[in-house]
């Protein structure tokens, strides 16, 4: 079983995309043995190419003084978008990334305020096709003073299950009691960066509870994480620290 563990999230090599910009890009094999690719842009801004296939997951073109030039992108064969914050739901650049063909999953508020796509509430699951499955699971806030930034059923985190390998995008949330429920991870992208999402310590209770091969810490803005890989050895839990700021 550890064998196959290893061959499933075996690494491709750390290489860097250049063109509209640099980013760093992880690769990953699925079961089956086909490669995913993992593009840093920024923040919550992530790029998935898999099988001939474009993902893109909370694109953004602006954010404060980085920038990312989707322009020079293929348009997205799927577009998830967790919530409405700024930082998140950029409604000019997912008309850009789109086609006919491009299937747009959202939580409630953002098709309201798009005026299209699919809808998914917490606890909602979608087969989109063969080989790719999502489902939408809460995020949001549970600190005093904090929760408005995002109310409890309002947000999505997404699980993304790609031909067996199995990504979670938490989206905008602390350390929530459902992450309990969340199983069986292999790659995992956690936010870091009070008073909007999870301080340090709250991010490795939270991979020690969820339990991921592999760990992105994201939207970490100017918190310090440079200490979780660290906080986390002996935990069984790769931890890679990218440009997510």
């Amino acid at each position: 079983m550890k064998r196959i563990i290893t061959c499933l999230l075996t690494l491709m090599g750390l290489t860097m995309a250049y063109g509209q910009g640099s980013y760093e890009i992880d690769e990953f094999k699925t079961k089956s043995g086909k490669t995913v690719k993992f593009h840093a842009l920024m923040h919550a801004s992530i790029r998935v190419e898999y099988n001939g296939k474009e993902i893109e997951i909370d694109p953004c073109a602006k954010l404060r003084d980085r920038t990312v030039d989707y322009t020079v992108m293929p348009k997205a064969d799927y577009i998830f978008v967790t919530h409405e914050h700024g930082d998140h739901y950029d409604a000019q650049t997912i008309k850009l990334l789109s086609s006919e063909s491009t299937q747009l999953i959202m939580n409630p508020r953002c098709v309201d305020m798009y005026g299209s796509g699919k809808m998914m509430r917490n606890g909602d699951k979608m087969q989109l096709s063969d080989d790719l499955m999502v489902e939408a699971v809460p995020a949001y806030n549970i600190t005093e003073g904090h929760l408005q930034y995002h109310p409890k059923s309002r947000d999505n985190g997404y699980i993304l299950t790609i031909d067996g390998l199995r990504i979670y995008v938490a989206g905008d949330t602390e350390d929530i009691p459902e992450m309990d429920n969340i199983k069986n991870i292999d790659i995992a992208f956690l936010p870091c960066n009070q008073p909007f999402t999870m301080t340090p310590e709250q991010l490795v209770r939270a991979a020690k509870i969820i339990k991921p091969k592999v760990l992105f810490p994201y939207h970490y803005g100017q918190t310090d994480v440079s200490t979780l890989p660290a906080k986390l050895k002996g935990e069984g839990i790769d931890v890679r620290i990218r440009h997510y700021e």
